[in-house]
């Protein structure tokens, strides 16, 4: 039986512009992705702290270093810039992947969407 884990967090991720019309997704920073160990087009689960929405859509690349978290097509609507967002990305591990499973990736930005030093 495979069991759900989350394997990925982001905490801290700041929105910085929400646009509506757009495809659908919430635009991130390639950095942040690429030190979480997410990849693009990922599916994850977004918790929006300031108004407790919580949403699926998928995660694609914006330029790296940018600092750019944005919610786009429908997610707009679920969150504005300012707002604090935790990412979290979850995948599907088998009985022996489970008990050798450490735990996710954990990610705390810094103001400005910024990674920790030493974070890559």
């Amino acid at each position: 039986m495979l069991k759900r884990f989350c394997t990925a967090k982001v905490s801290g991720a700041v929105v910085t512009e929400a646009a509506l019309h757009y495809e659908g997704s919430l635009g991130l920073d390639a950095a942040i992705l690429q030190a979480a160990g997410i990849r693009p087009y990922e599916m994850a689960l977004v918790a929006n702290m300031a108004n407790g929405n919580r949403f699926e859509t998928y995660l694609i690349p914006k330029p790296a270093g940018s600092g750019a978290v944005c919610l786009y097509g429908g997610a707009a609507r679920l969150g504005k810039p300012g707002d604090e967002l935790i990412i979290m990305v979850s995948g599907w591990l088998d009985p022996a992947e489970a008990v050798l499973f450490e735990g996710p990736r954990v990610i705390r930005l810094l103001p400005g969407n910024r990674l920790p030093a030493g974070t890559r």
